[in-house]
């Protein structure tokens, strides 16, 4: 009696066909999905470029508040109304008072750069070599001079600015601090949007 090898018959062949491209896809799909994923942004990717929210009702007068925004500190501060009032009264030692320079979207070169001007939004960051500055908000601090209105101290190289971010005459920084695109949604702050793009 002739038997057929194993190897010849066509029902152990069409077992083999299919085992071995389906072990071939298995191992396609194993080596494809590292590589997409690899081409898609990382968590840390997209996170720097959404926008930052907060809630400004949690901040209380005279406070400031910073969170991070494309890898950048963002200052905000609730300003009180001692400290709006006193904004006005300094312009003649400021270099850029009216905020000619464009370190602001344009619905915020306003005196108090501001969309609502209990509010300031700044990148934290000196326009001179990007030390953070830091809040000194009481007037006449003894460091800083009788003259000091309250505003922001960079120690890296004396750097002043007021409590608009604008700086002062004959400092290293040349010019304002900068206020980041943002927009109110109710008391949240959104930091990263320009509401002129909102919809109506």
């Amino acid at each position: 009696m002739h038997t057929t090898p194993l190897s010849y018959r066509p029902e152990r062949r069409h077992f083999l066909t299919i085992t071995t491209a389906a072990a071939g896809g298995l191992g396609l799909v194993a080596t494809a999905v590292p590589f997409i994923k690899s081409m898609s942004p990382s968590e840390r990717a997209r996170a720097a470029g959404a926008p930052a929210e907060l809630d400004v009702s949690t901040i209380a007068p005279g406070s400031l508040v910073t969170v991070e925004w494309r890898g950048k500190p963002v200052w905000v501060l609730h300003r009180t109304s001692a400290q709006l009032a006193a904004l006005g009264g300094h312009d003649g030692d400021l270099a850029d008072p009216q905020s000619k320079e464009p370190e602001q979207p344009a619905y915020a070169a306003n005196a108090t750069r501001a969309l609502n001007p209990e509010f300031l939004v700044l990148t934290a960051i000196c326009t001179h070599l990007g030390c953070i500055p830091s809040y000194r908000p009481d007037a006449g601090a003894a460091d800083l001079g009788d003259d000091w209105p309250g505003g922001f101290y960079c120690p890296c190289h004396g750097s002043k600015f007021d409590l608009a971010g604008r700086v002062f005459r004959n400092v290293p920084a040349p010019r304002n601090m900068e206020v980041p695109s943002y927009a109110f949604e109710g008391s949240k702050l959104v930091i990263g949007i320009d509401p002129t793009d909102k919809a109506p």
